[in-house]
């Protein structure tokens, strides 16, 4: 056994400083800067897009001059109880002009510029609303009641006659909303990081494979240990990204806001424990994920072939995702269960309930029962690759037949 580990040991040495004494490393290690130039671009086009098409949207009311004033201070302030970017549309006024208001809302509604979505006119008791959205059409029916109880409860809008007085009080775990946030958010980080870093062993090993290293590697230490610390060695090139993104955020995070740490965590295990818990799970989904590609590395002879190899695996994967994600969102349940103890969905569904439950037993049962079948998946994979690539050794099943004579 210590010379098993001695020799994963020096594989995963020499695969870690293959990795990281490149140059190509440093593209590698700032590849997400690009994709995140690139989503802020497109998130700061979509916003203008949005922003643009909400400023040329708008609602209408025609009253008449008596009822102006009042409809105008009660849509001030019903529109406090909405967020800005989720806010109603903005509302024009237009004073009434008797038997001609239903021609005016039909050409109000007509015009394309501004375009009106809902047009209301009448009494207030019995308004008319033609609309083109439910949304429009729903604020303008409550503003009009809203408007008529003022007016006959002698109330002026936006003069409050209650003064309340809001303090902050937040539960030891948090809300239980912000947990289950905290779960999927782990779900998705882990689930985007493997997916990320865990492809990186396939091209390794059918490099290695093409040029005959690998089998210069299994003549001189068992297959089982290459595999092992090739995995190692990836998953510490894996922890070094992370590291540095995550270093690199967090001093962002400090500039721009001049916070001194990250937000709290609202996880019910504990945010320090739940940290610690989150890096044991991405490490068992990189290990699980990443003796997957090695076994397909082992297979495929050519980048087509992995490619070809390689798709069944991540849709896999992403199933594996939803899967965690909607145990995420309904935690104690059955699907919750289930993705809990299926082996390859493990770790992102327990990653989610360490925000949501405070027990810590089943977390060490389930990084051994995790830590299992990334045994039996290595196992599996070196065992393919020594019977279908070396043409030596015991086949898969083996050990059935010899119990069978």
């Amino acid at each position: 056994m210590s010379n098993f580990f001695a020799q994963t040991r020096v594989i995963a040495r020499r695969d870690f400083k293959a990795v990281v004494a490149t140059p190509t490393f440093l593209l590698f290690l700032l590849a997400p800067l690009f994709m995140i130039v690139m989503a802020v671009l497109g998130g700061t086009g979509a916003s203008q897009a949005v922003s643009s098409a909400q400023d040329k949207t708008r609602i209408a009311a025609i009253v008449s001059a008596e009822d102006l004033p009042l409809v105008q201070a009660t849509d001030a302030e019903m529109r406090h109880l909405y967020p800005v970017e989720i806010g109603p549309s903005r509302l024009d006024v237009v004073v009434s002009h008797g038997a001609d208001d239903a021609r005016a809302a039909k050409t109000m509604l007509a015009a394309t510029s501004p375009d009106y979505t809902a047009v209301l006119y009448g009494p207030l008791a019995t308004p008319t609303i033609l609309r083109e959205s439910a949304g429009g059409a729903a604020y303008l029916s409550e503003l009009a009641e809203q408007s008529l109880r003022n007016r006959q409860a002698g109330l002026t809008p936006g003069v409050r006659l209650s003064r309340p007085v809001a303090k902050e009080a937040k539960a030891a775990t948090g809300s239980a909303q912000g947990r289950q946030v905290t779960g999927y958010g782990a779900v998705f980080a882990i689930f985007f990081l493997t997916l990320l870093l865990a492809g990186q062993t396939v091209g390794m090993l059918a490099e290695e494979k093409s040029n005959k290293v690998i089998e210069i590697l299994a003549a001189a230490a068992p297959l089982e240990s290459v595999f092992v610390g090739k995995l190692v060695g990836m998953f510490g090139v894996a922890l070094l990204f992370v590291s540095f993104w995550i270093v690199l955020g967090g001093v962002g995070l400090a500039v721009l806001t001049g916070a001194s740490g990250l937000p709290a965590l609202t996880a019910a295990i504990g945010a320090p424990t739940f940290l610690i818990l989150c890096v044991g799970y991405f490490a068992m989904a990189f290990m699980l994920l990443g003796a997957i590609f090695l076994g397909v590395g082992a297979q495929a002879s050519t980048m087509r072939e992995i490619q070809m190899m390689s798709l069944p695996i991540t849709i896999f994967q992403v199933a594996m995702f939803g899967l965690a994600s909607k145990a995420a969102g309904q935690p104690g349940s059955a699907v919750a269960r289930f993705a809990e103890i299926f082996p390859f969905s493990s770790p992102f569904a327990m990653a989610a309930r360490a925000a949501n439950d405070a027990a810590l037993w089943p977390h060490v049962a389930a990084l051994l029962w995790q830590l299992l079948w990334v045994a039996i998946t290595i196992w599996i994979s070196a065992r393919l690759f020594r019977r279908g690539v070396l043409k030596s050794g015991p086949g898969l099943f083996s050990f059935l037949r010899r119990r069978k004579g």
